[in-house]
């Protein structure tokens, strides 16, 4: 059995403004990480078969670096990639605690409202525990707000 783990923001803009927080290095850099982290890297390749490298970091703490390796893209609407850790450089590693997978599948989707805003939606794939999944999502929510703040 996995876990899976899902959290949802409704955001007070469209949706084409809404995925430049997911296809501009600046944007990426203002809520990629949770509270207390910074991130300074943020190459982003937003396109199905293209690759993002970030990294979070935080005092005392080190720099930790993902990749997001995208399978499919529908512009404004859906993107779906797979998270692995690595170095510096991308190449992958073994996560940083048990539980988690080396390749944490992603669909993020993003749902126009009537009113003119979007409901974000982020949902993970495949933790091995409950107590990994939990981690998790905090670290999500945590990121999310500092997303939603971008929007506040």
């Amino acid at each position: 059995m996995t876990h899976d783990v899902s959290s949802t923001r409704t955001l007070p803009v469209p949706p084409a403004e809404v995925w430049k927080a997911w296809e501009s290095s600046d944007y990426l850099k203002r809520w990629w990480g949770p509270q207390g982290f910074t991130c300074p890297t943020a190459d982003v390749d937003l396109r199905e078969g293209g690759r993002t490298l970030v990294s979070m970091t935080a005092p005392g703490f080190g720099e930790i670096y993902n990749t997001w390796t995208y399978s499919r893209i529908v512009p404004h609407e859906r993107i779906e990639y797979v998270l692995r850790f690595t170095d510096k450089d991308g190449a992958p590693h073994d996560p940083p605690m048990p539980d988690i997978p080396n390749e944490v599948p992603h669909v993020v989707t993003f749902s126009a409202l009537p009113e003119g805003g979007t409901t974000l939606t982020v949902v993970e794939f495949g933790y091995a525990s409950a107590e990994a999944a939990a981690i998790s999502r905090g670290g999500l929510e945590q990121c999310l707000d500092k997303l939603e703040a971008i929007y506040a």
